[in-house]
Parts: C-alpha cells; sequence; structure tokens
C-alpha cells in the first residue's frame, strides 16, 4: 500500500457504500482509480470479487471498538 492511502485515513464520516454504516475498508479499482468504501461486514462479503480488481485495499479493521 502506498503512503497516499495511507494518509487518507478514514473516519466516522466515511460511510459503507452498500449499507451506510461507518467504513472501516477502502477498495481503489485498478480499472477506473475509482474508489469503494465498506464496513468491515461488507467488505469480507465483497472481498473475493474486488481483491482481483483493486490496486489497493486500505483495511482499518484494526480500529474497530477502539
Amino acid at each position: 500500500m502506498n503512503a497516499t492511502v495511507e494518509a487518507r485515513e478514514l473516519n466516522a464520516t466515511h460511510r459503507c457504500d452498500a449499507c451506510g454504516a461507518q467504513a472501516y475498508v477502502r477498495v481503489v479499482l485498478e480499472s477506473t482509480g475509482g474508489e469503494l468504501l465498506f464496513c468491515a461486514h461488507h467488505a469480507r462479503v465483497n472481498e473475493d470479487k474486488l481483491r482481483p480488481l483493486a490496486s489497493e485495499w486500505q483495511d482499518e479493521t484494526q480500529h474497530i471498538g477502539a
């Protein structure tokens, strides 16, 4: 993961694109450079499909409950 993504820490204002809960995972798509935000649950549900398409996978689930 590069420093650009790491510098853009996810916070409470970032919401899951699937359900609106707080996002803990940011996926940057290789083909478009677009990004998707997911809560931990929806990141796990979609990980197998999205990992091959991702240029970056920023996982901050370690902050849950912190």
